[in-house]
C-alpha cells in the first residue's frame, strides 16, 4: 500500500484528529470527498482535547423520546425511575446568552442550538454510542433521579471512547490519518487555500488539496500565548488536556489574512488538582477536576472565601472559577467539605492521584492545609456557619435557596454548615481547558478574512473558532459545538472540492 505522502492531491485535508476534526472528515467522506487528516500527536495521544473530556454533550431535548433517539437502549426501569425533564431551544439560547454576558455570536449560536439534537443523532449513526449521565448530572432524591443543569447524556467511555469510536468509523470509510505530522503553514494561490505545508520526521513537504478544514484546537498549550493574550500568571496554569494545542491552526490562518474573533483574553478554566502534571495525563483523564465545590466552601491562602460556590449549578460556574483560583495568592485554593455532604462528592474525589487532607476536627484540618492561614480559616468557618439559613431544606437537584447571608461573598444555594466531622479538604489550582479567542467563521464554517469575505477553500471548527464563548461557558457545549460545526465544515469543504474539480476539468 502506498503511503499518504505519495498520494495525489486529495479533495479535503483536515488538520486535527479530535471530535471536530473527525466529524468534519466523516461528513466530507460521506459526501464523496477523499480525505486526509493530519495529527501532530502520535497515535497513542491522538484526539486533541477530546480525548481528555468526560464526554458530556449539551443538546436540545423536549422529553424522554428525544433522549431515547440518542440513547436507544434506555431501559423501561431507568425511564420509570428518572425525571429527565426537558432542555428546550429557549433554555439553550438563554444559557448561552446569559453566561457569555450576551456577547455570543447570534448566527453561530442559532446554528449550534438548532443543530444540536440532529448532530448527536447523526453521530449515533456514525457509530458513537451514548449513555445517560446519571452518575454526574442527576441525584437520587425520594427514590427518583432528577436531571439538572441541562445535560442528560454523555459519550460511552468518555473522551477516549468518543475518539476511538470516531476513528473506527473513519477507518471503515477509508480516511487516512498522518500521525506526528505538524501543520506549519497554509498553501495559497490566487484561487484561495490549496494545501498545507507540514513537517514530519524533521522533513518539510507540501500536501495539496482542494479544501482545508482547520480543527486543531486553541492556544491553551502554549504558555507564551497564554501569557500574551490571557494575561499575567496564565503561563503558570496547568493544562487539562493535550500538549499539542499550541495555536498553530490559528496562527496559520492569521498569517494569510484571516479575521481574529472572539474573547482572546478569555478561556475555559476550572479547579484542577494542585499537584497534577503540567499537561493532561491519559491514565487519569478528566479526574483531576474537582467540581463538587457547590456543596462546600472554597478558601484561599488567607483562609478566606472568594467566590459564591452556590451561585448556580456547577455546569454554569466551573469554567470561570479556574480564573478566580488563579487570581488568589499562590494560585491555589482548598475545597472544604464536612461529613454531611461527603457522599455527594463526584467520583473524581476518590482517585489515588489527589491532593487531599482529612481530620476529625476543624482545628486539625486547618493545620494540615498547606499554605493556609489557620486563624483566617477558623474565623471564616465560624462566620459562614452562623450565616447559613438552616431552616431552608437542602436539595442538590434544584437551586434550593439554602443560602448563607450577611457575609461576603454570600452563598446563594446549597449552603451547609461546616461542623460535622470527619472533614475533608482538596487542594486545587487553575486548569485551563481551551481558549475562547480564534477565527471568524460564517454559517457555512468558512473562515473569513479581515475584509469580511470568506477565504476560498478554508473552513474551521472546534476550539479555534472564535465568537461563541465569552467570560464563561455552559458545560458540555464544547463537544457539541465541535461536532455541529465540524459536520458543517466537512460537508461544505466537500462541496467546495467538488466545485473545484468541475472548474479545473472545464
Amino acid at each position: 500500500m502506498r503511503s499518504w505522502a505519495n498520494e495525489p492531491t486529495v479533495d479535503v485535508i483536515v488538520v486535527g484528529a479530535g471530535n471536530a476534526a473527525a466529524c468534519a472528515a466523516l461528513a466530507a467522506r460521506d459526501d464523496g470527498a477523499t480525505v486526509l487528516m493530519l495529527e501532530a500527536a502520535p497515535r497513542e495521544e491522538r484526539g486533541g482535547n477530546s480525548t481528555y473530556t468526560a464526554g458530556a454533550m449539551r443538546y436540545v431535548f423536549n422529553g424522554v423520546d428525544d433522549v431515547r433517539s440518542v440513547v436507544p437502549d434506555l431501559t423501561p426501569d431507568v425511564i420509570e425511575n428518572t425525571d429527565f425533564g426537558a432542555y428546550t431551544e429557549e433554555d439553550f439560547f438563554d444559557d448561552m446568552f446569559r453566561v457569555t454576558q450576551y456577547r455570543t455570536d447570534p448566527v453561530l449560536v442559532e446554528i449550534l442550538v438548532r443543530q444540536s439534537l440532529p448532530t448527536l443523532q447523526w453521530m449515533r449513526h456514525q457509530g458513537v454510542r451514548f449513555q445517560t449521565s446519571h452518575g454526574r448530572q442527576a441525584y437520587k432524591v425520594d427514590g427518583r433521579f432528577k436531571f439538572w443543569g441541562g445535560l442528560s447524556v454523555e459519550v460511552w467511555g468518555g473522551g477516549p471512547g468518543l475518539v476511538d469510536m470516531l476513528h473506527t468509523s473513519l477507518e471503515k470509510k477509508g480516511v487516512q490519518v498522518a500521525y506526528e505530522t505538524n501543520a506549519v503553514a497554509l498553501i495559497t494561490d490566487d484561487q484561495g487555500v490549496c494545501g498545507v505545508r507540514v513537517k514530519q520526521n524533521g522533513q518539510t513537504r507540501d500536501l495539496h488539496a482542494k479544501a482545508v478544514v482547520l480543527a486543531c484546537g486553541g492556544f491553551e498549550s502554549n504558555a507564551e500565548m497564554r501569557a500574551r493574550y490571557l494575561g499575567p500568571n496564565w503561563d503558570l496554569a496547568k493544562v487539562r488536556g493535550t500538549r499539542f494545542n499550541t495555536g498553530n491552526g490559528i496562527r496559520m490562518a492569521l498569517d494569510i489574512g484571516a479575521m481574529p474573533c472572539g474573547h482572546w483574553s478569555g478561556a475555559h478554566a476550572v479547579g484542577w488538582d494542585q499537584n497534577a502534571p503540567a499537561f493532561g495525563d491519559l491514565a487519569v483523564g478528566d479526574a483531576f477536576q474537582k467540581h463538587s465545590y457547590p456543596f462546600g466552601i472554597l478558601i484561599n491562602a488567607r483562609g478566606e472565601r472568594f467566590v459564591d460556590e452556590g451561585a448556580d449549578f456547577r455546569n454554569y460556574t466551573y469554567a470561570k472559577y479556574g480564573r478566580e483560583i488563579l487570581n488568589q495568592p499562590g494560585q491555589f485554593a482548598w475545597q472544604v467539605f464536612d461529613a454531611k455532604v461527603s457522599h455527594l462528592l463526584r467520583d473524581e474525589y476518590r482517585i489515588r492521584q489527589i491532593t487531599k487532607v482529612s481530620a476529625d476536627t476543624l482545628e486539625d484540618l486547618a493545620d494540615r492545609m498547606d499554605g493556609v492561614d489557620r486563624e483566617g480559616f477558623m474565623r471564616t468557618v465560624l462566620e459562614y456557619n452562623a450565616a447559613v439559613r438552616q431552616e431552608v431544606p437542602f436539595n442538590p437537584n434544584t437551586k434550593d435557596g439554602r443560602s448563607a447571608e450577611g457575609i461576603s461573598p454570600r452563598k446563594s444555594h446549597w449552603a451547609n454548615t461546616i461542623d460535622t466531622g470527619p472533614f475533608e479538604a482538596y487542594a486545587v489550582t487553575c486548569g485551563v481547558t481551551f481558549t475562547f479567542g480564534g477565527l471568524k467563521i460564517n454559517e457555512n464554517a468558512q473562515v473569513e478574512e479581515t475584509s469580511g469575505q470568506s477565504i476560498p477553500g478554508l473552513f474551521a471548527a472546534g476550539e479555534l473558532v472564535g465568537g461563541l464563548f465569552y467570560h464563561n461557558y455552559p458545560g458540555g457545549t464544547g463537544l457539541t459545538s465541535g461536532a455541529v460545526f465540524g459536520k458543517i465544515a466537512g460537508r461544505e469543504a466537500a462541496a467546495f472540492a467538488k466545485q473545484e474539480r468541475s472548474r479545473t476539468a472545464a
